[in-house]
């Protein structure tokens, strides 16, 4: 067992400022508990959690996940796995098993289609949506993966209960957590039993969700857009419904006509399908789901409803993502609308930034100061992604539908090709957006060093591959047929692009030597890589965003190694009331 147990007397002293108690629930003065020790404690196993614990686990950081429920969850909720997250899933070894946990096959279009009903008329279709196509593309490791969220849970919990230093542990629920000047004491109730026992860890993780009980317990709040709109999911399972209808194999059909706008699609194979009705009229309870699926699909089968439940849009984000040891992750500190595809895969994002840098803290080859980097690098992208998936929410209502569109006949086809002109432009920017799943960076963090380049303009649909300090590594399938990303190190990376001094090389491995810093040198001697990087040498984090670039290796390497592990100046006097906009002072 990776933890370590023993029973005291826990006694809470409010009146030193280093014990103060956060807590969701007060406890009580003086218990007799059990308690547990671990080096990081994860409040929830949903993808943001258990990403966390795989992260910290393949560098041999002792985890302790809890979770509320039973178990991963059932619902289908996020169904994208984007490119990026599943770069992530490649570094940890784990891509292909994701891809073998479908049944849909690897080669199943990513259409979106746009009809009048599922037995109806198509206006129009957008191909190769969210980038899932198999066929290999320079400009990432990983395609995107059309699978619900329940099967990529399982995925992330069978490989992360293989890792001999994480445990994670169901129907235990957070309670309070009292901080020290070095480590956490955190109270968690067992569901089952009703007992109640203790974690000491040197951080927690609120990877709650958004009904976090961490970030009760650390004091921060949530705002912007609440409630925006009233829709309503049902899940159903409805064998040969593929078979049913003229309009092609696609992952999501949007269902336009006079009685409203509906989505409806397969979730992990041809027989079990998901349908959402948005923007609903009237009382939510009073909906009959298989009504709406029949209103939408107009066409005859047997279906049997599996889950029916009503949803709200929110756009919200946490005033502040940490309070000391105590850090939030994924929806606990920020909520999108499910139009883009960006919620669930920010937060797996986040569990990378925060548990690279945690797990170098642990180890000691970073200072402390490496995790003020964390809420300025993250909260300018989940900003963005807000704002992206609002605007992707609202366009619903940009195209009312016209008068004939289901008419049959050249007036009809005329009226549906009008509607295709309107809807395809709108929407592609929902389903075409590798410029912000790739195309985010972290220029602003004090842990980059600048060399005073701009990397290029930020857009949705367009990724334009850049090595500006802050940026992702480009990307490139290199002549031998490998991935350059599969050469990357899991500490920091030195990249050559093109033949270079192996004494300077020398001098960077005996600088990250001396500062404890794991570095590999990687010269894969591809001739289109120094056009890519438009440098010699490019510092790649664990990240795989590039930390610093330059066309000679610096006389004082020591010196960027401490800027960008947090042992400079600069990252250790981050104001984190200027992150808003992704700024900070030094």
């Amino acid at each position: 067992m990776h933890w370590r147990t023993r029973s005291l007397f826990l006694v809470s002293l409010t009146t030193d400022p280093r014990t103060a108690d956060i807590s969701s629930e007060s406890p009580n003065a003086v218990n007799l508990m059990q308690m547990q020790e671990t080096e990081v404690l994860i409040v929830g196993s949903g993808p943001v959690g258990l990403s966390l614990a795989i992260e910290m686990g393949q560098r041999g950081i002792r985890c302790l996940v809890i979770e509320q429920n039973e178990r991963v969850g059932l619902n289908p909720r996020a169904k994208t796995t984007n490119v990026r997250s599943r770069e992530h899933l490649r570094r940890w070894g784990i891509a292909d098993n994701l891809r073998r946990a479908s049944s849909l096959p690897a080669d199943y279009p990513s259409n979106i289609v746009f009809a009048t009903r599922l037995g109806g008329y198509q206006i129009t279709k957008i191909e190769n949506a969210l980038n899932c196509s198999v066929a290999k593309n320079d400009l990432y490791s990983e395609p995107a993966q059309w699978v619900p969220q329940y099967i990529l849970e399982e995925v992330l919990r069978a490989y992360a209960v293989t890792l001999p230093t994480v445990e994670i542990r169901f129907n235990c629920r957070f309670v309070n957590a009292t901080q020290e000047d070095d480590h956490v004491v955190t109270g968690v109730r067992d569901i089952a039993s009703g007992e109640d026992f203790q974690v000491r860890s040197e951080y927690v993780v609120g990877a709650d969700g958004a009904r976090s009980l961490v970030r009760e317990a650390i004091g921060a709040t949530m705002s912007g857009a609440r409630g925006v709109a009233p829709n309503y999911n049902v899940q159903f399972r409805a064998p040969g419904l593929a078979k049913l209808h003229l309009l092609g194999p696609a992952i999501q059909y949007w269902i336009i006509n006079d009685d409203g706008l509906s989505l409806i699609g397969p979730v992990e194979d041809q027989n079990l399908w998901y349908f959402i009705a948005t923007r609903i009229e009237g009382e939510l309870e009073d909906q009959d789901p298989e009504k709406l699926i029949r209103r939408a699909t107009k066409l005859d089968f047997e279906m049997e409803i599996l889950d029916a439940s009503p949803w709200f849009a929110n756009s919200m984000i946490a005033d502040k993502y940490s309070k000391g040891r105590l850090y939030l992750a994924g929806d606990a500190c920020h909520i999108h609308p499910p139009f883009g595809g960006y919620g669930m895969n920010m937060g797996i994002s986040d569990a990378v930034d925060l548990g690279w840098k945690m797990a170098a803290i642990l180890r000691g080859w970073a200072d402390p100061a490496l995790l003020n980097s964390y809420e300025p690098e993250r909260r300018p992208i989940h900003k963005w992604m807000i704002e992206e998936a609002g605007n992707n929410y609202a366009a619903l209502g940009d195209y009312l539908p016209l008068p004939g569109l289901e008419e049959p006949g050249p007036v009809g086809d005329a009226t549906r090709r009008e509607a295709g002109e309107v809807i395809y432009p709108i929407k592609l920017r929902e389903f075409k957006t590798l410029g912000a799943v790739l195309g985010y960076r972290y220029t602003n963090s004090p842990v980059i060093v600048s060399d005073g380049t701009e990397p290029p303009p930020l857009t949705t649909s367009v990724y334009r591959p850049s090595a500006c300090p802050g940026c992702l590594a480009p990307h490139i399938w290199l002549t031998d047929g490998s991935s350059l990303f599969d050469h990357f190190g899991s500490g920091f990376t030195l990249l050559a692009t093109q033949a270079s001094v192996v004494e300077n090389l020398e001098l960077a491995l005996q600088a990250a030597k001396q500062l404890g810093i794991p570095l590999k040198i990687v010269q894969p001697k591809d001739p289109r890589l120094p056009r890519r990087y438009q440098a010699h040498f490019a510092l790649i984090r664990p990240d795989q965003h590039v930390a610093w670039r330059g066309d000679t290796l610096p006389e004082d390497f020591t010196s960027v190694l401490e800027h960008v592990t947090g042992r400079s100046r600069v990252a250790r006097h981050v104001d984190s009331s200027k992150v808003e906009d992704g700024s900070y002072i030094s």
